[in-house]
């Protein structure tokens, strides 16, 4: 049970329930887009999504990304501005939704659910600080290295304990190591030469974490 569902009252548990819209996503299909003006609050329940920008030449960053059950979409309507960046099913995924207008009358009546958005905004904001001292102080091995094991935090294992459960494009990886698409390409060939991991495809096994890990911190 979520953080935040466990902040409701009964009363507000059956308004949420009562205005909570559930859509089915495919593969790659938008849920919200940049610039668009913001109005729900975003709950996966099923399934994988990415937090994306494109940058300059329109090069695509990707920012977070989400697993079951966490909540996305809330901060600009906060900050009363529209999105700053977009949002794509990995896979086919599972998503609800609520309109923020009913969000922003609970908050003003639940201190507990005004500070689950608080804590939850403050741990976005100190990973993106940590993201961002990584990714432009760390090398493209240590960048790399990074993005496997936040696969393998956010998504977990296969049954065999060591693939990962997410299967992503090269151009995903890359964006999300912040290199280009060559270079993840050329940086997974040479972790495979070292017997780091083994790659079937977009299947990743780890075989030497600790010396991932390793790498990851040494940058």
């Amino acid at each position: 049970m979520s953080e935040m569902w466990n902040a409701l009252l009964p009363e507000e548990k059956r308004i949420v329930t009562d205005n909570f819209i559930i859509s089915n996503f495919k593969k790659n299909q938008i849920v919200y887009s940049e610039n668009e003006q913001p109005e729900f609050l975003w709950c996966l329940l099923k399934g994988k999504v990415k937090m994306y920008k494109n940058g300059v030449g329109d090069r695509v960053q990707i920012l977070r990304l989400y697993c079951p059950v966490q909540y996305f979409g809330y901060r600009a309507y906060f900050a009363n501005e529209p999105y700053l960046s977009s949002v794509a099913a990995v896979e086919e995924s599972v998503i609800g939704r609520v309109p923020m207008r009913i969000v922003e009358q609970l908050v003003k009546s639940n201190i507990n659910l005004a500070m689950f958005f608080i804590h939850d905004l403050s741990r976005n904001l100190g990973s993106s600080d940590t993201k961002l001292v990584n990714l432009t102080q760390k090398h493209i091995r240590g960048r790399l290295a990074d993005a496997l094991l936040l696969l393998r935090d956010n998504y977990g294992l296969e049954d065999d304990g060591a693939t990962l459960r997410i299967y992503m494009s090269r151009e995903d990886l890359a964006s999300l190591s912040n290199m280009t698409t060559a270079n993840a390409i050329r940086t997974l060939a040479a972790f495979v030469t070292e017997r780091l991991i083994l790659v079937d495809g977009r299947r990743i096994k780890i075989i030497n974490e600790e010396l991932l890990q390793k790498i990851s911190k040494n940058g």
